[in-house]
């Protein structure tokens, strides 16, 4: 999930601040605190997700649409670098002397996320998966990125997941911290499984909330690109010209991409038990398009 730019030595270390646990490997203090801190300009575009919500997707998404779909932008610049992780050490090297308008990716609480967002200052698009196939996606990941570690078992890595025990917190207070800063952050909540039905039409929202306008060729353009199977074999956001120190290069950063993929691997209990938990943990809280704690 970050810049592959400087190898180091991976422990799979878990550091705890504020309550919230990070991968000690690829994040620090001086990090959070970088974030924190970071001057936001005015037309700064910030990309915000719980890990595996889509996060790839929007930074190809965010790049075109900011480059007037210009696809030799995004052909030969990896993702880390066009729409860089602010949480990462490497990030100042990457926005601090970048013109505008800046791209940049995060995946902490609202409660890290620079200061001045709250004040009402860039836009932010923050991302949102159902819960139950964001916790596949990331147990998956577990498995193929060095720097978190490998589970113990899929009933293990369920627990871990609804009791705050993973790197970047809880699914649930990510969103919700988001949510609460609606109306002092220029913020659009845009589904997962929305931009996987109707992909032009959320580009389109996407779009008009950047204040950028797209004609039927460059949106044809964008959405050919974005495709799944696209990206799946572009080698500029599939991690696949990552270090082996990050990632297994024997398993696939991006897998299936699918809506759903949670009814291969909850039992009928499972699937109960959570649905009840995800409906105490989002009790009061319904975003703007209809969404609510139904995970179905």
């Amino acid at each position: 999930m970050g810049s592959p730019a400087d190898e180091v030595n991976i422990t799979d270390a878990i550091m705890e601040v504020d309550g919230c646990l990070f991968p000690a490997d690829i994040i620090s203090r001086e990090g959070l605190a970088y974030t924190k801190n970071f001057p936001v300009r005015e037309d700064d575009v910030f990309n915000v997700t719980y890990p595996k919500s889509g996060t790839t997707w929007m930074q190809e998404i965010l790049s075109l649409i900011m480059n007037d779909v210009d696809i030799s932008k995004v052909e030969s610049v990896p993702n880390w670098n066009r729409a860089p992780w602010l949480e990462l050490a490497t990030a100042p090297g990457y926005l601090d002397g970048r013109e505008s308008p800046r791209l940049a990716t995060t995946h902490v609480y609202a409660t890290f996320a620079p200061t001045q967002i709250m004040q009402g200052k860039g836009k932010v698009v923050y991302v949102y998966r159902n819960p139950k196939d964001t916790l596949i996606s990331f147990y998956h990941f577990h498995n193929m990125a060095k720097f978190l570690s490998t589970p113990e078992s899929f009933e293990s890595f369920v627990s871990d997941f609804m009791n705050e025990k993973l790197s970047f917190g809880s699914w649930f207070e990510h969103i919700k911290t988001w949510m609460d800063v609606r109306d002092k952050a220029n913020i659009i909540f845009i589904a997962y499984e929305d931009l996987r039905k109707d992909l032009a039409g959320s580009v389109t929202r996407i779009a008009t909330f950047l204040g950028k306008k797209l004609d039927a060729e460059k949106l044809k353009a964008l959405v050919d690109h974005c495709s799944f199977s696209s990206m799946k074999n572009n080698n500029m956001v599939n991690y696949s010209e990552v270090p082996r120190t990050y990632f297994d290069r024997g398993q696939k950063f991006m897998r299936k991409g699918t809506v759903g993929d949670w009814k291969t691997m909850f039992t009928v209990a499972m699937n109960e038990e959570f649905d009840a938990f995800v409906r105490e943990k989002m009790k009061g809280y319904e975003l703007d398009d209809g969404w609510t704690s139904d995970t179905k």
